[in-house]
């Protein structure tokens, strides 16, 4: 059982990692459901729900939206524990893993403990995200911070064992939260799905992938574009969708850009795909990815990576092999970023696509799968070796 406070149609890190691995365990002939609110009351309930290629079994929760931010969904906490009960008495599953430990995650290792089911916690949580999301005020923020890593600890101490998609990311839930032993396992992306283009093209098509939020600096990357000299011909693809979009088209009219900026909203995987295969580079101005699965699909897609020197990202960009690296927050930086790939010698834009290339296989998904199917086993092992309720890593 696979339990998230967010999940498919919401389009995110957690929710495209938890499809990928429900999906992933399904196909090597696991039976998996996964727990998460629904998008609306007529969804309440159990179904089977297509993702990533395979039928899911998929409890939804009652749910509420944020007035603010109406895109962004919760289980009612109230509802989610009675819930969480009655759908581990029913379905009886061996183990629970939960991708979230704020409300859907939370009920499910309380009720999963009682149970003596072994749990396995994978955090992709910035709470700082999570409070900008909220539209929380400016003077509660710190002290809502502080609240989320205590629930954070709480939640991890009860799970058998932790794991995050980065060491950095690792790093940084232990400090945070002080979680020991955080394992550091990659999200993942299908390599193989994606359509990397070996030649060199005459594409300009600058391309970013993601959520239109705060956290993700796209006035910089816009503002950066727009210092760029008009003869270099380049354009910009922002692919997603947010609560910024109006603000981010408003800079754009007022920049005058709208010429060679498109913004081509929430899209197909298909369309993603094409999009991404005709770009010349992958641009990433977040400072808030504690890995980041679309440029993990850019990486794929052949494509040079220009990202902010900025919590995992260094993980992915090898500066001057596969990409450049740019100061947080600096358009100047960025835009000479920007033009060092597009005026890349032939030659050296070709070694970096296959830098890209070469990088990326390391975090191929069916490798993700097999690395919690190895922590499945050894805790059921562990389980059939001693029946009793199974003791956290520090004995909760």
């Amino acid at each position: 059982m696979i339990g998230s406070d967010t999940f498919g149609p919401d389009i995110n890190g957690a929710a495209k990692f938890t499809a990928q691995l429900a999906a992933g365990l399904a196909r090597r002939g696991h039976s998996v459901t996964v727990v998460a609110p629904a998008a609306d009351s007529s969804e309440v309930g159990y179904g089977s729900e297509l993702h990533e290629g395979e039928i899911i079994a998929v409890h939804r929760l009652k749910s509420s939206r944020l007035r603010s931010y109406p895109w962004v969904r919760f289980a009612r906490p109230w509802f989610a524990s009675r819930s969480a009960a009655r759908i581990l008495d029913d379905l009886q599953p061996d183990l629970v893993h939960h991708q979230s430990h704020i409300i859907v995650g939370r009920a499910l290792i309380r009720h999963a403990r009682k149970r003596g089911l072994p749990v396995v916690g994978t955090n992709h949580l910035m709470p700082e995200n999570v409070v900008d999301a909220a539209g929380i005020p400016s003077v509660l923020r710190a002290l809502v911070v502080r609240y989320l890593w205590r629930s954070a600890r709480r939640s991890f101490l009860r799970s058998d064992v932790v794991t995050t998609p980065t060491r950095i990311a690792a790093e940084y839930l232990s400090k945070s939260a002080g979680i020991e032993d955080v394992r550091a396992i990659s999200c993942g992306t299908d390599v193989g799905a994606f359509l990397p283009q070996p030649a060199l093209s005459s594409s300009t098509d600058l391309v970013y992938v993601g959520r239109l939020s705060k956290e993700k600096n796209l006035e910089v990357l816009i503002r950066a574009f727009s210092h760029l000299d008009s003869r270099l011909g380049a354009t910009l693809s922002i692919l997603g969708d947010g609560d910024e979009l109006q603000c981010l088209q408003d800079l754009v009219v007022e920049l005058g850009l709208q010429s060679t900026v498109t913004f081509f909203g929430a899209t197909p995987q298909v369309v993603l795909r094409h999009r991404l295969s005709m770009g010349v580079a992958f641009v990433m101005p977040s400072t808030a990815e504690l890995q980041s699965i679309a440029t993990l699909e850019a990486m794929a897609s052949g494509l040079p990576i220009i990202a902010a020197r900025a919590m995992a990202l260094p993980h992915l960009v090898d500066h001057g092999v596969n990409g450049y690296l740019f100061t947080p927050g600096d358009e100047d930086d960025l835009a000479r970023r920007l033009e060092q790939i597009l005026t890349l010698p032939g030659a050296e834009y070709l070694a970096m696509k296959a830098a890209s290339l070469e990088l990326v296989r390391e975090h191929g998904i069916e490798r993700t799968i097999e690395q919690f199917e190895g922590i499945y086993r050894t805790l059921l092992d562990s389980r059939k070796a001693s029946p009793t309720s199974p003791a956290s890593p520090n004995g909760v």
